[in-house]
């Protein structure tokens, strides 16, 4: 019998895009990231939560008229790192207390959550990177053969 555990694909792959400081390109950049992740064979799930949050802080929060903010997305062996590059490296984010009747302030503290870890990094002014990194699992094993020759 051949017994071979199952591994996550150690390749690096990155992927990189420039999109509208908008509602409309952070709801793009979460499709996208998705997309991407589940053609390189990866789980989408809590990365495409993790991008909302960080495309949705870049078009509110981060927004420039006319400047359009960058998703990029790099898998190496088991990590995901998400960065959202936008032009107001004048606004740091930092996770808040939100209210528990207000319907925003959440964000980060989801991104918090779901990554392994996150930050941000002051790039050349006046850009910044929020970035997060998700540590990937394997695929789940296919269903046993049951009843085969080679049993």
């Amino acid at each position: 019998m051949n017994h071979e555990s199952q591994q996550v694909d150690c390749a690096a792959r990155n992927f990189t895009m420039l999109l509208s400081s908008t509602p409309r390109g952070a709801r793009l950049a979460r499709l996208l990231a998705v997309d991407v992740l589940r053609g390189w064979g990866v789980s989408g799930d809590a990365a495409g939560h993790v991008v909302a949050e960080l495309a949705a802080n870049a078009a509110t929060h981060g927004r420039l008229p006319g400047r359009s903010f960058r998703l990029t997305l790099h898998v190496i062996g088991d990590t995901l790192r998400i960065e959202v590059t936008d032009t107001r490296g004048d606004r740091l984010p930092e996770p808040q207390t939100p209210d528990a009747a207000g319907e925003s302030g959440r964000g980060l503290l989801l991104v918090e959550a779901l990554a392994a870890r996150w930050g941000v990094i002051e790039a050349r002014f006046p850009h910044k990177i929020v970035w997060a990194e998700l540590t990937l699992t394997p695929p789940e094993p296919a269903f046993p053969r049951c009843g085969g020759v080679d049993d």
